[in-house]
């Protein structure tokens, strides 16, 4: 018997897109950003008073479904590079870029908040460009991302991907589909693809967010991501 090497392949990459997905409530990372969502209602329960307004940075309704925040009194405000139809009645969606909050006054949410949004922003120029105008419109702020030093790239889902040089990332990334990343056949789309991606060290996120308590989020006794959190 002949075994087909690339319906395999397919279906391990489905089987672990499925596993990683974030809208997926029976996933693993749904289970994952459940246990992340804690910490969050404990940083809305420390403002004291409601309804907030919530400046979700990069976000989608489905997170926010899949975490069970829909019917609350908070204000929740998604900006994206392009707005999208909204189905609660205390969502609102904008566009605009996560360097440039030019639509919000200093301090004028009450709790800005990011998950896994950073990282995409491919340099380290425009990540402090990001987490300045966090700082500048959050009266509180919550900002995760994953760490660098974990073993397995949670975008591509192949271990030490992020470790390799890019060379032979690009190579990888032509021939195959990784984790959500579908191949790119051309050298320029491969390119692009991984610059869009920039996966942050510890030391680098305290330095973006100086006023913040980091919190770790520990798989096997391994840093899995950080939380930026201002309380």
């Amino acid at each position: 018997m002949q075994l087909d090497t690339p319906s395999l392949a397919n279906n391990a990459r489905v089987q672990l897109q499925t596993l990683a997905s974030s809208t997926a409530s029976d996933s693993v990372a749904a289970s994952f950003r459940r246990k992340r969502f804690a910490r969050f209602e404990d940083l809305i329960a420390s403002a004291g008073h409601a309804p907030l307004t919530i400046l979700d940075v990069g976000g989608t309704q489905e997170f926010w479904e899949v975490m069970g925040f829909t019917n609350t009194p908070h204000k929740i405000v998604l900006l994206n590079l392009s707005a999208t139809r909204v189905r609660h009645p205390n969502f609102v969606s904008l566009a605009g870029d996560a360097r440039r909050l030019d639509d919000f006054a200093d301090q004028s949410v009450d709790v800005a908040f990011s998950n896994s949004v950073i990282e995409h922003l491919g340099t380290y120029a425009n990540q402090q460009q990001m987490a300045a105008e966090i700082r500048r419109v959050g009266k509180k702020y919550f900002v995760q991302t994953p760490n660098y030093y974990f073993p397995i790239e949670p975008h591509f889902l192949c271990p030490f991907f992020h470790w390799l040089p890019f060379w032979a990332k690009t190579w990888l990334v032509r021939k195959f589909s990784l984790g959500n990343i579908t191949r790119k056949p051309s050298l320029e789309e491969a390119v692009k693809t991984l610059s869009e991606f920039r996966l942050l060290k510890r030391s680098e996120l305290q330095a973006l967010f100086p006023g913040a308590t980091l919190h770790a989020e520990k798989v096997g006794g391994l840093t899995k991501s950080y939380m930026a959190v201002k309380y």
